[in-house]
């Protein structure tokens, strides 16, 4: 259920949210006193600090005043003994009441964003067939193309970064770029096993089969978050094997990519170009080794809440795919939907909103 008030003042973030407050007013006072804009310098770094807390200390403000003035609607609503200026009052009252529901929706957004992380630029995607065989390698070409349409939906990019075809059509492995306002926030919890439940194209007996995919979903970090040393890598070429034609097999343009401290290889060939291949190689690679370090911080995050949601286990079965029932169910939250057929065309909100509203509401409980 979702809160008009942001009241649980026991919270650490609403007491974050308040200490943020008081100290973006006070740099608001101290960036008008005169003894402050004859320092450049430190005029400089209190802007900077302001401009910082700004993003949440202005929409709380305008919460603040919101819910003073709902206060004083309130008490004149009470008081009022004329029918007619009191149904006035009234119809205030309630304007100011979807006003201050508005607002403190937007600012659970924000505070939800800022204690999980999830304001990121970007991510990228990998989704690999499990058991299954050829249905599986099919299965992953669908979830590819679920979250194409979908990141087509929302306008994000959508950058396909490898691709690993079978003869059937299907994947074997695909990994792809997604950027744009609230990408990472909607696909953080794709990550884990997904199950699909449907009779094969070539099964000619009608028999359901089950089939496995896992996902990962890697945030994209900027190349300063994490540095690699040109000495940390060994870098081989090869020449692309499998479908795409003469050239891939005449012309040493994929790139093995071998990060050595932590021994994490990956492999880039969808690209006729080398050095195309190789920075596709190098941010995948960024993405994995910033993973690591966020794994970390999710899991110690997960070990005090009740679901493991956001812990981005890939060996976890998250979600099942049901065609014959055209089911979808996401085991986590235990969300049933009966439109697989949209869902599997790119409708993903109703799923991915459900997710969110959940994990918000245990990151933020009743806030």
């Amino acid at each position: 259920m979702r809160c008009t008030h942001l009241r649980d003042t026991g919270s650490p973030v609403f007491d974050r949210l308040q200490t943020d407050y008081q100290r973006f007013l006070e740099l608001e006072a101290a960036l008008v006193d005169p003894a402050v804009s004859s320092d450049p310098a430190r005029m400089t770094s209190l802007a900077k600090e302001r401009g910082a807390l700004a993003k949440v200390a202005l929409p709380y403000g305008r919460y603040l005043e919101l819910g003073r003035q709902v206060a004083e609607a309130e008490t004149l609503c009470a008081a009022e003994a004329d029918f007619e200026m009191r149904s006035y009052a009234e119809a205030e009252l309630e304007s100011l009441r979807a006003r201050q529901q508005e607002e403190g929706e937007a600012l659970r957004n924000l505070l939800y964003d800022r204690t999980v992380g999830t304001d990121r630029a970007g991510l990228i995607m990998e989704i690999r067939a499990g058991t299954g065989g050829d249905e599986a390698a099919l299965f992953v070409r669908d979830l590819y193309e679920m979250y194409r349409r979908f990141a087509e939906t929302m306008r994000w990019s959508f950058e396909p970064l490898e691709i690993m075809a079978t003869e059937l059509g299907g994947f074997r492995e695909v990994s792809f770029g997604v950027k744009g306002d609230g990408a990472f926030r909607n696909l953080q919890f794709e990550s884990g096993g997904h199950r699909v439940q449907r009779v094969p194209e070539t099964e000619t007996q009608g028999r359901i089969h089950t089939s496995l995919a896992t996902v990962a979903v890697l945030p994209e970090p900027e190349e300063v978050d994490i540095v690699i040393r040109p000495e940390d890598l060994a870098v081989e070429t090869m020449t692309a094997g499998g479908p795409g034609g003469q050239h891939q097999n005449k012309t040493a343009s994929a790139v093995r990519m071998t990060h050595l401290p932590s021994g994490l290889v990956v492999v880039c060939r969808d690209e006729r170009s080398q050095h195309k291949n190789r920075a596709k190689a190098l941010r995948i690679l960024r993405s994995r080794l910033f993973e690591q370090i966020e794994e970390k911080a999710r899991s110690e995050r997960a070990e005090a809440r009740r679901t493991l949601i956001g812990s981005g286990d890939r060996s976890q079965r998250i979600r099942t795919y049901n065609f014959p029932q055209n089911r979808l169910t996401d085991h986590r939250i235990g969300l049933t939907l009966y439109n697989l057929d949209r869902v599997i065309q790119g409708d993903l909100a109703p799923v991915t909103t459900a997710l969110i509203d959940h994990d918000r509401r245990e990151q933020l409980g009743e806030v």
